[in-house]
This record gives C-alpha cells, structure tokens and sequence, in this order.
C-alpha cells in the first residue's frame, strides 16, 4: 500500500546552549507547536491520529521516560494512541518517520505522525552517559568513536584535502544566509516564540575559514584505544562540523483515502548500517540501496537534501557521485543551520519537500547518517 506525505513541518533550529532561541522551550512542547501547525495548516483531526513515532537520541531528563508519550499527552492527540521513541543516533529523526510510514503500508493505521525532537540546550550530547561510550571489553576496532574523530579519520582515509572542506563549508553557510530570506524555502518552518530564523548561521568568508585551527585534537588521548595507535592527520575544525541545535521535525502520513490532497508519495526508504571507524558513510549505502529500490538513478532527483554530518562526508558524496550541485543543499545545510541531532531526518524531510515546491520538482531525495554506522535515505514524489 502507497503511503503518502499529507504535509511536513519544522521549528526554526535555536542554539543548543542555554542563551539559545529556543531553549525555554519543551521537547514535547516543540512537538505540540507542530502538531498545531498541521491542524491549522491540513485540517487535522489530532484525535484522529493512531499513532506517533519519534526520534530521540538523549533520551535522559527532558527527553526521557518516553518523550513521545510524554508529547502526545501534552498535544491532546487520543488516549489510545500509541506513542513510540527510537533511537537510530542521528538517522533517528528519518528512521522514525520510516517506521510511522511502514505501519500505514502494512494496513496496521491509515493515520499516523512521525518524526524527531531534540533539544541540546536541555540534555547535552552524551548526557546518557552509557557504558558503550568506554567500554573496553570491546575490542579497539568495535569501540566508541565521536564522530568528529571518526569524521578526521575519514578524511585522512579517503584522501579529503582541507582545501575541499573549507569550499563546501563555505558555500553552506552561503546558500543558508541566501535562504533563510526566501519565503518559499521556509514555508514549512514555523515560528517558536520569538525565533523565525535558524539561529546558529554565523556568515564567514574564505580567508577566515582558511585560518581556523584544527579542532578536536583533544579527543584522541580519552579514545587512544578505540585508536588502537592509528596516527591521525587532523584537518577537521569547527567550521567543518554541524553546530550543535534545538529543534523538531514532524510529518502526517496515512493512505490515500485517509488524506486530502497530499503533498507527496513516498516512493522507496531503506536504511543501512557501517562501519564504526567509517560510520559516517552509512547514508551514502542507505542512498544506494534507496534508489536501487526505486530503480532510480541520482540524476533523476529534482532536489537532494544530503545531511552535512562533518564535511568529509559530503565531500565524499560529491567525488564519488558527482551530483549537480545546484540541486544539492540548495538552501544550505547542517554544517550552517545545525544539527538537534534526533530531530534531523525530519528537519530535512520538510526542507526538501519545500526545496521540491519552489522549482516544481518531482522526485527528490534526502540522505542521513550518524555515529557508528547508522543511516538512512527515503525519495519522495512531490503531487502538488
């Protein structure tokens, strides 16, 4: 059974500190604000909704005992409404919008919301504190990597000059500070209290971007034997990486008979794993699983949102796949707007269907990936 995409919506993505935009916020208060969207934007009968989904990756505090539960009392959706948190590190906020979507196509519900919340500013990165992150009764090569470690070691593996880095970096800042003025690319981003922006663009230039230092160094001597002595030729500096970010994405899918008027079908979603020491490259398998599925080649995509997980990665995508560039990211991405990590997958979601609306585009396609080996890739087919 076909699913469809009835609309998608996001907050504006705030600073993940606590001087942040939206850090006197909720998790499930932003998950409420986008619940009220859709109403008033699609009609939506909350208590019509049977089920709801999200990614979550600091599931602690704010965000734990079942944020999504937690959502769904406070947005008044039906009391039998099942209420489920998953965790896929940053592919979480897509995974989830997948799993909502399979129960439709399996016939279990004919409306469900799905999506992702995160909230820096209130539960900070490993706020979890679990025993993977030191555990050394795993051997060095399954160990905990941070990703931006793993994201120096891809580069130095994969032969990324910081030449490259730096000119991706800056063209995302670019067509973010450029996009954030145009209405049409933000049409499904929705204001939180006084924020309508996303919060972390900081405009830079070549000459400046060319003189930061490389960043994180320091995070080899508390990894050494995750390591196991490997030498690192650190490149990667802060503006290589996403900005840490609040921020909510959600989704309402259902059948064709359960919507009016949808905005897209879902054509093809998969997921795949990687590994650990190369997890940033997961989306890009979950990409080619995806469009193997749909029996679509990448030039077919009028539009592609590619998560900015560290600049390596998209520098890979782009030398292996040699995508059109005026297609890709076109307003921007993580490395300039942020990055509330469960959140992601349904941020981007909502950005490319907007993406998709102003060229009137057809088919298009977003790719996410996380720590360890997680990612995840989904095409949509725009209808209207």
């Amino acid at each position: 059974m076909d699913v469809y995409i009835q609309d998608c919506v996001r907050t504006p993505r705030g600073k993940g500190r606590a001087s942040g935009g939206l850090a006197d916020q909720t998790p499930h208060g932003l998950v409420g604000h986008l619940v009220d969207a859709l109403e008033a934007r699609t009609g939506l009968e909350r208590k019509a909704v049977q089920a709801l989904t999200l990614g979550c990756v600091g599931q602690v505090g704010a965000q734990g005992g079942n944020v999504a539960m937690t959502a769904k009392i406070h947005a008044d959706l039906s009391s039998d409404c099942p209420a489920h948190v998953v965790n896929n590190f940053c592919a979480s906020g897509l995974t989830a919008i997948g799993l909502a979507a399979n129960t439709v196509s399996l016939g279990q519900n004919d409306l469900v919301l799905g999506g992702g919340v995160e909230m820096l500013s209130r539960v900070p990165f490993m706020a979890d504190e679990a025993s993977y992150y030191s555990d050394a009764s795993f051997s060095p090569t399954k160990q905990y990597i941070p990703v931006a470690l793993a994201a120096d070691l891809l580069a130095q593996s994969q032969g990324v000059t910081r030449a490259e880095m730096d000119a991706l970096s800056l063209r995302s800042q670019q067509r973010a500070e450029a996009a954030d003025q145009h209405a049409g690319l933000q049409a499904s981003r929705i204001q939180i209290g006084a924020l309508d922006r996303d919060e972390a663009i900081r405009p830079t230039d070549a000459a400046r971007m060319a003189a930061m230092p490389p960043a994180f160094s320091d995070l080899v001597k508390p990894y050494a034997r995750a390591l196991d002595g490997s030498p690192i030729n650190h490149q990667m500096t802060k503006s290589h990486a996403p900005p840490m970010t609040d921020g909510s994405g959600l989704a309402l899918l259902g059948t064709k008979y359960s919507l009016t008027n949808p905005r897209a079908r879902i054509v093809a979603y998969a997921e795949a794993g990687g590994d650990a020491r190369e997890s940033l490259l997961a989306g890009i398998a979950a990409m080619v699983k995806t469009l193997s599925r749909a029996k679509l080649q990448l030039s077919d995509m009028d539009r592609i949102e590619f998560m900015e997980a560290f600049a390596p990665t998209v520098a890979i995508f782009e030398r292996d796949f040699e995508p059109d560039l005026s297609k890709v990211n076109v307003g921007g991405g993580h490395i300039a707007k942020g990055h509330p990590m469960g959140a992601t997958g349904a941020i981007l979601l909502s950005t490319l269907m907007d993406a998709l609306d102003v060229t009137d585009g057809r088919l298009g396609l977003v790719v996410v990936t996380g720590a360890q080996g997680a990612g995840a890739a989904m095409i949509v087919e725009r209808l209207r």
